[in-house]
C-alpha cells in the first residue's frame, strides 16, 4: 500500500529541519552529498544507513566514491516524498554526526 505524499508547504517546513538535503526531480526527491574523512568512515556510515533503512522497509538510491557518499530519497510506489523519506533523512543525518 503506498503511503501518502506530502505537500510542497509540508515538505518545505519539513526540510527546514533536515541539514543539507535538497529537493530534486521536480520535487518528488530529495538528495544529499555525504563526506567522510575515509572510505572506511564512509562505508562504516553506509552500514549505519542500510540498517536504518531495513528497519523503516524503505531502501535509499544511493552512490559511493572513496569518501562521498551520495543518497537519493523518493518512496517510488507513491512517486514522490513520503514521511518515509524524511524518517530515513533523519536518521541518516544522525548516522553521520
Amino acid at each position: 500500500m503506498s503511503k501518502p505524499i506530502l505537500s510542497d508547504n509540508a515538505l518545505a517546513d519539513a526540510l527546514l529541519g533536515l541539514e543539507g538535503w535538497t529537493l530534486i526531480d521536480d520535487n518528488k526527491a530529495i538528495e544529499k552529498s555525504f563526506k567522510f574523512g575515509s572510505f572506511k568512515e564512509a562505508f562504516a556510515f553506509m552500514t549505519h544507513g542500510a540498517l536504518c533503512a531495513e528497519k523503516l522497509d524503505h531502501h535509499p538510491e544511493w552512490f559511493n566514491v572513496y569518501n562521498r557518499v551520495d543518497v537519493k530519497l523518493t518512496t517510488h510506489d507513491s512517486g514522490g516524498i513520503t514521511e518515509l523519506d524524511l524518517s530515513l533523512a533523519k536518521a541518516l543525518n544522525e548516522a553521520a554526526s
